[in-house]
């Protein structure tokens, strides 16, 4: 049977838990404060990345994980015969497959795969949860890949935002679109579509009734929806993580109902307080 060594990057939002149960790798990308730069949930976590960003008045800059981060840990598995795996954040959010990728010409194995997972958080989190089944029943490298090419386009990754203040500082709206957000209350619905960020809905009113709308949309197709894994994932937003999994309430045919944080990259562009819910179709 061959040996097969799954790695992510640290925007995959997969639990620790999760994380030692699969035995998944982590490549962290780079949170940086002007000229301090901190590793994604290695050197700063999110509650402390948010109290710098009250302190300094400004949001940090994201950069992809380096080619070194990923030669060190590609040459450490090539050397213990294993088939690598890698896939995280898409290359339409981030350079950090393109740094996977210079890695690899520099390591020169073929034992290194390489995938485009188009999306981003616990929707790459999903891909790999499933990765992680296929190597439990049997599959071999190419298999795997070949799977996870075809569930790529059918991962389901939508998030309420609960404060416009995030997508204004990092330039994905205007200023008076985010005053106008603020005044009216509105919490957009942002999916990943071909591997891109497009707006959804744009409900008014409390954080709970954007999450409705993912519920509704979710129990709209449940019947279609993949039974292995549903993901709830949120920026410091437990009582939201709480309002879902009671308005669930057990009520769904999946099997594996996980809640995960955020990290520092994927928080520090939607805000305290988002949160989604991830899942992929039949």
């Amino acid at each position: 049977m061959q040996k097969i060594k799954l790695i992510s990057d640290s925007t995959c939002d997969l639990s620790k838990d999760l994380l030692d149960k699969h035995q998944i790798d982590i490549v962290p990308l780079f949170v940086n404060f002007k000229e301090d730069s901190y590793l994604d949930g290695v050197t700063l976590t999110v509650p402390e990345m948010y109290k710098k960003v009250d302190e300094l008045g400004f949001l940090p800059k994201t950069a992809a994980a380096s080619p070194g981060s990923f030669v060190e840990v590609f040459e450490k598995y090539v050397e213990e015969g294993y088939e690598i795996i890698y896939f995280g954040i898409g290359a339409g959010f981030s350079g950090t497959l393109q740094s996977a990728n210079s890695a690899k010409q520099i390591v020169g194995s073929n034992q290194i795969h390489l995938i485009d997972s188009a999306n981003l958080s616990s929707g790459s989190g999903l891909l790999m949860l499933k990765a992680a089944k296929f190597i439990q029943e049997g599959d071999d490298c190419l298999t795997i890949i070949d799977k996870i090419n075809t569930l790529i386009p059918k991962v389901r990754t939508q998030f309420v935002i609960n404060t416009m203040d995030y997508l204004y500082k990092g330039g994905r709206c205007s200023g008076m679109a985010a005053i106008a957000g603020t005044i009216l209350k509105i919490k957009p619905i942002i999916k990943v579509v071909n591997g891109a960020m497009t707006v959804g809905k744009k409900p008014r009113g409390r954080i709970e009734v954007g999450i409705d709308v993912l519920i509704e949309e979710l129990m709209n197709q449940i019947d279609d929806v993949d039974e292995d894994y549903l993901m709830i994932t949120h920026s410091m937003a437990d009582e939201s993580a709480r309002y879902i999994k009671n308005k669930l309430n057990g009520n769904l045919p999946i099997k594996n109902i996980y809640e995960t944080n955020a990290g520092c990259v994927i928080s520090s562009h939607c805000g305290q307080g988002c949160i989604g819910i991830l899942y992929i179709m039949k």
